[in-house]
């Protein structure tokens, strides 16, 4: 299908749908080629707005679209689906637009303000695989919504208030000690083990000595605090640019509470009418840790959508977890921001409708709160779990990856799977040079593509690979438009995956367009007259040499997306 008809197709669903069912209206390629190019259940859902019966609504539909020039048949199948053929002239008529190298791009964003909030891991201690794919998935996000035309903000929540940060100020306490010979036998109890903090504690010796041996803790706790979260947090960005990966905010919860953020938002929302003091019943399950069976300040969650009402404050009379949070996502309403997208590992899966519930209530409805878990990284080697990093001592750290298989790996494999569903990372597989590792099987595509210019090169040495003339695409045959047709349609899988907030979509894609040219190179093989390079027919090879760089474009665009660097000869 060409950009055009589906932008207008596009168009047609906003103009015609109720907003809440536009979610539900797809165009995509059928399962099977009999039915088409493309299929749509748009008459099915109109069919629920409107209580009419689909099939009816279908034909409708398919008078005017049998008007389109751009479409060969249209047809109508049970209980109301749209099947679209499209001509093969549409297709490589299109060819010369796939060149373009803002083909792709679009501005459906329409320079809307849109928050993406990643990674915001404890920094208690370096980032791990976890981490690793939430960082990935997040930095893709922002990187397509930034191509389809939003103006993104890319942000880093650091937790640094709690008694987490404590606890990782006594763990480094002990460690300075230690490098003093001043420490006592034996790691002490809820401290973190990891030798990471022992590098971070000989800066400590090296700037103060042995100042604060034989000191209380409270002369000791705020200095050691701040110095664990700076080193730490230096330590983390530093992982993160290895592996490609660059905010344009960090947020810090200690701030936040210190300038009275907490306190602001609470008195708004009892402004509002939605904090009162209350009881909450015990939770038949899930959310014990939260209950307290005392009287204490509530927010009226259950208004929004959340299966019960949520305390703000503890019974030491410090902020829960929650009123810190509600205060962050308060001040991202106050800069601006129409949506906010945030991604948190899967064990926060019961936070997210009490989240969703503060955003609506402080804009109103208004904005939207879309949250992505984040499954568990599998880390394998040969089959077998990967033994943890002795620097972190209880799990494989980003850089132990990084360092292993290289940045454009990583990020690849962590989209090879929908962030709800596990994945399994075996660091043998992923180098392997086989189909059965994707991120060598589009490279070998793109690399193979660009061996063929150069025997093109060779075979027609005065021929100009950049100013071939357009006109020989009319040559190309069936096979060939079988590319054709999966690189035109690189716009819709842009928009889809952008307007569904699913990042691994662009991953999968670029596996569909290495499997076709795969699958045509491996024709060549027993048909020579399928092959990329004809030395007896120049106008056909340069058909398809403009096909190739057609596909090149699109690869290079992808890759540029989810932030790999093609590879033009492997080795």
């Amino acid at each position: 299908m060409s950009v055009m008809l589906f932008l207008r197709y596009k168009q047609f669903v906003e103009q015609c749908v109720d907003p809440e069912f536009r979610g539900f209206v797809s165009i995509e390629p059928p399962k099977e080629a009999s039915f088409g190019d493309f299929t749509t259940n748009i008459a099915m859902i109109l069919s629920k707005m409107l209580r009419r019966n689909p099939m009816e609504i279908a034909e409708e539909i398919c008078g005017k679209l049998r008007e389109n020039d751009q479409i060969e048949k249209v047809e109508v199948k049970k209980p109301g689906f749209i099947n679209l053929f499209i001509p093969d002239r549409v297709f490589i008529d299109h060819i010369p637009t796939i060149l373009d190298k803002n083909f792709g791009k679009s501005d459906i964003g329409k320079g809307k303000s849109i928050n993406v909030e990643y990674v915001s891991a404890n920094p208690t201690g370096p980032i791990h695989a976890g981490h690793v794919r939430g960082a990935v998935s997040g930095d893709v996000l922002a990187r397509l919504l930034d191509f389809v035309g939003y103006r993104v903000t890319k942000e880093f929540y650091i937790n640094d208030a709690g008694r987490q940060v404590e606890i990782l100020a006594r763990s480094l306490y002990y460690r300075y000690l230690e490098q003093l010979g001043a420490a006592e036998s034996g790691f002490p109890d809820n401290c973190y083990p990891g030798e990471y903090l022992v590098d971070t504690a000989k800066k400590i010796v090296g700037k103060i000595g042995d100042k604060f041996v034989s000191k209380s803790e409270s002369e000791w706790l705020d200095f050691f605090k701040e110095f664990a979260m700076s080193d730490i947090m230096a330590d983390i960005k530093e992982d993160l640019g290895a592996l490609g990966v660059h905010h344009d905010v960090f947020s810090s919860e200690k701030k936040l509470i210190q300038d009275g953020a907490v306190n602001r938002i609470l008195n708004l929302l009892k402004e509002k009418g939605l904090v009162y003091q209350g009881v909450l019943p015990r939770p038949k399950s899930g959310d014990a840790d939260d209950w307290e069976e005392r009287e204490q300040l509530l927010f009226k969650s259950t208004l929004f959508g959340d299966d019960s009402d949520r305390p703000l404050q503890k019974s030491d009379g410090s902020w829960t977890y929650f009123a810190s949070d509600i205060a962050y996502h308060a001040d991202k309403i106050n800069r601006g921001f129409g949506e906010m997208i945030d991604f948190w590992g899967a064990d926060h899966g019961g936070y997210v409708k009490r989240m969703q519930a503060a955003v609506s209530a402080l804009s109103d409805g208004k904005i939207r709160l879309d949250v992505k878990l984040v499954q568990l990284v599998r880390l394998l080697e040969n089959g077998r779990e990967a033994k943890m990093s002795k620097r972190a001592g209880t799990f494989v750290t980003a850089r132990d990856i990084i360092e292993k298989v290289g940045k454009d790996v990583v990020r690849f494999i962590m989209l090879t799977r929908r962030d709800d569903v596990s994945l399994d990372f075996d660091f043998q597989k992923v180098v392997d040079q086989s189909r059965d590792n994707p991120v060598f099987y589009v490279q070998y595509a793109y690399a193979r593509s660009h061996s063929v210019i150069r025997l093109f090169q060779k075979t027609f040495p005065d021929a100009d690979v950049s100013n071939i003339d357009n006109s020989y695409l009319w040559l190309l045959g069936d096979s060939d438009i079988q590319l054709a047709k999966i690189l035109a349609d690189w716009p819709r899988q842009v928009i889809m995956a952008a307007q569904k907030h699913e990042p691994h979509r662009i991953a999968f894609f670029l596996s569909e367009i290495a499997a076709v040219f795969h699958s045509f190179w491996n024709q060549g093989k027993d048909n020579a007259l399928l092959r990329f390079v004809l030395p007896d027919n120049y106008e056909k090879t340069c058909a398809r040499i403009v096909l190739l760089k057609a596909m090149q474009n699109v690869i290079e665009s992808a890759f540029d997306i989810i932030g790999v660097t093609p590879i033009e000869e492997l080795r």
